[in-house]
């Protein structure tokens, strides 16, 4: 029988291939581990934990200014960047210190090394020129920023830089609309920066509902984010004091930052994967089965390296299912049904199930429940925003299909939501639940007539 220095060796220590780790072990198999940059991944080195702590310290500007309405006044605000940097920068050390303390408990060994694969069952650590085997190999180096090649892209940043500006710009010009460029967007003007918001398509938010793709651009507006649709970047020219920034409108912008945010891409070049026979899909991706199994039977993938659902629990769940599967006898596939997410924009999105369009699709027979309402706060804040609330329910069993949310908190409302629609719930249910009052929640156990015609 073959002799391998570890039963599992993963490349990649974030969320997924941490968890697999230490279930792993748990399982009694002899683990290692190996991250070139920091333990912790994307998640909680550079995106959305950090990016979170960023969320909450652009809001305070709105805050203080509805605080006004209820008999504050708030004179000499001041906000410092570098505080924020450093406070945060705090944070992530003692996050990354847990992901270690985690990985040691677990009597993974760990190993601060970039990591490629020499064929199926052997990596080399490329900093110590080190040769190690393993019985099953896990790819979890999840991915990296993209952007294209435009003249002058090479003058842009994203959101990894993001989060280490040695000052804050007066003016940003952001370039897309997803989870990423809307949350900066939202950041950087909350933080009193000119933001200006770029988009090749009709619309922000491709992928949601379009209620609160329309509603959102709306209130981001208000709030004076400057989103141009229907453009595209076709030049960033550095200038003397500014970048002028060509737009396909024929407009130049003069900006002191460009910021893109145009998806992600998966970190597979490099790590030896073609070498091993490992398949790689349409952008570079690990192609897997429902198990994480790639064509390389004793090599898994899991996370954004995958072209599956690129978020964090998503890659934790895939890292425990591999777990399960692998070691515990215990095949288990993950269900990508009924996910909730949150964009924590200006205001908020919280989401599960299915957008309008794609349950018109799978329900010929659909019920459309849609509140728009000012929020309680702002009747004394004076803020003009609405409040978006929205269920769509399949006519024919009843069940709620769609939960789409958009206001304050409202990753927390899908959140529990979500919990009710993966028990089945239906609309009936959701009348038959007593109201919480005063809470804007209430509207979705409250709401009784359908939306007569199309949702906008």
């Amino acid at each position: 029988m073959t002799s391998y220095d570890y039963d599992l060796f993963i490349i990649g220590a974030g969320s997924g291939g941490v968890r697999a780790a230490r279930m792993s072990a748990s399982y009694g198999a002899r683990v290692a581990i190996a991250e070139e940059y920091r333990f912790g991944g994307t998640c909680v080195i550079r995106g959305c934990v950090p990016k979170k702590l960023f969320v909450y310290a652009g809001r305070f500007k709105g805050e203080f200014e509805d605080a006004a309405g209820f008999g504050w006044r708030i004179d000499g605000v001041k906000f410092d960047w570098q505080t924020l940097l450093a406070n945060k920068d705090r944070e992530i050390d003692r996050l990354e210190g847990l992901y270690k303390k985690t990985l040691k408990n677990a009597d993974a060994v760990s190993f601060q090394d970039r990591a490629e694969l020499v064929d199926a069952h052997s990596v080399k650590l490329v900093g110590a020129d080190r040769i190690i085997t393993a019985r099953t190999i896990l790819i979890a180096t999840g991915g990296h920023p993209f952007v294209p090649d435009i003249p002058g892209s090479e003058n842009a940043i994203t959101s990894n830089e993001a989060f280490h500006l040695e000052a804050l710009p007066k003016r940003i010009l952001i370039v897309g609309a997803g989870y990423i460029a809307v949350e900066f967007a939202s950041i950087f003007n909350g933080l009193g920066v000119d933001v200006v918001q770029v988009y090749r398509g009709p619309q922000i938010m491709r992928g949601f509902d379009d209620d609160l793709r329309d509603g959102l651009s709306e209130e981001m507006r208000k709030r004076g984010v400057d989103i141009r649709v229907n453009t595209n970047v076709m030049e960033i020219a550095p200038g003397e004091d500014a970048y002028k920034v060509k737009l396909s409108t024929g407009d130049v912008l003069e900006t002191d930052l460009v910021m893109y945010a145009t998806g992600r891409a998966p970190n597979s070049s490099g790590l030896g994967l073609e070498r091993a026979g490992v398949e790689l899909g349409w952008n570079g991706h690990v192609v897997v089965d429902e198990y994480s199994k790639t064509s390389v039977d004793n090599i898994y993938a899991v996370g954004d390296v995958t072209d599956r659902v690129a978020l964090t629990p998503v890659a934790i769940r895939e890292g425990a299912a591999f777990a399960e599967t692998v070691f515990n006898d215990s095949p288990v596939s993950v269900d990508y049904s009924g996910i909730p997410t949150a964009v924590f924009s200006e205001p908020e999105i919280g989401t599960v199930g299915l957008t309008e369009a794609e349950a018109r699709e799978k329900h010929p027979k659909l019920d459309v429940y849609k509140s728009r309402f000012r929020p309680m706060k702002h009747t004394l804040s004076g803020r003009d925003e609405k409040m978006i609330m929205k269920l769509l329910v399949d006519g024919d069993s009843d069940r709620v299909v769609g939960c789409h949310v958009l206001g304050a908190d409202a990753g927390e409302i899908a959140q529990s939501v979500a919990i009710a629609m993966h028990m089945g719930a239906t609309k009936a249910d959701f009348d038959a639940t007593m109201a919480l009052h005063p809470s804007a929640a209430e509207e979705l156990v409250t709401m009784r007539e359908k939306w007569q015609g199309e949702s906008n």
